[in-house]
């Protein structure tokens, strides 16, 4: 998959939702799927970097993109459901959703980390990702052609000492994936699946590794063909697969 090449209009007449767009892994997905056709409904809690994105996207001359400053922290079924009407509204359909958006402390012992911390990283790794597909489901199955990704983590797919309560929420979203995935086993258009992205040069990995020099490791650009091609109809045949990126 790593030497997949998306033909430039793969993507077209698509509106993709992107959490956790404003860095990282997100931003550079957003600004993928846009050069490939997409409309994108940028999501993540600093409007300022969401706006650089949206700036990005519309020099580069993408399709102009769509703003949701949200914090997910604080998400609830209500502002959920009123995300995905206003989706509906302006944008009349969603093709696709990416859910990159986290929240991680630090590396440390399960003894030192805290019940707030635990409900806060299990609020923004995993409950939010399920309640915003959930509210954005019958929208998803309208669509021809759909994908859900949920970005995993290497640890919470094979865990490790000190990732604790970060590690037990992404290896959640790989249980979760598999039962949505065989829930909807009957509906053709709708896939949906878990990209654990290994390694890659992000702030993140700065943060729990920063004895590796950023030059040594895959760049976010580098990861961008796992993401088009599992967002893309390219990818129709891959359903609740945990994919581990490979470079």
């Amino acid at each position: 998959m790593k030497d997949y090449l998306p033909r430039p209009d793969l993507l077209a007449d698509r509106v993709i939702l992107v959490t956790g767009a404003s860095s990282g892994l997100g931003r550079a997905a957003s600004l993928a799927f846009a050069r490939h056709g997409a409309t994108v409904a940028l999501l993540a809690r600093d409007e300022t970097k969401l706006e650089a994105v949206y700036d990005e996207i519309v020099a580069a001359g993408g399709p102009e993109p769509a703003m949701f400053p949200y914090d997910l922290a604080v998400a609830d079924d209500r502002s959920l459901e009123t995300l995905a009407g206003t989706i509906t509204h302006h944008l009349q359909r969603l093709d696709g959703l990416l859910h990159s958006a986290h929240q991680f402390y630090n590396l440390s012992p399960l003894h030192l980390q805290t019940l707030e911390q635990w409900q806060t990283l299990m609020r923004v790794n995993l409950i939010a990702p399920f309640a915003l597909t959930r509210a954005c489901l019958p929208l998803l199955q309208q669509a021809p052609d759909a994908s859900v990704i949920f970005t995993g983590e290497t640890h919470g797919h094979h865990p490790r000492a000190y990732w604790g309560g970060y590690a037990v929420a992404k290896s959640g979203l790989e249980t979760l994936t598999h039962i949505w995935a065989d829930e909807l086993s009957s509906d053709e258009n709708l896939r949906i699946n878990t990209l654990v992205p290994g390694q890659v040069a992000t702030t993140l990995r700065a943060r729990t590794h920063p004895g590796l020099a950023p030059e040594t490791l895959p760049s976010v650009d580098d990861l961008m063909p796992w993401y088009l091609y599992l967002m893309g109809e390219d990818g129709r045949a891959v359903r609740g697969q945990i994919v581990e990126c490979q470079t």
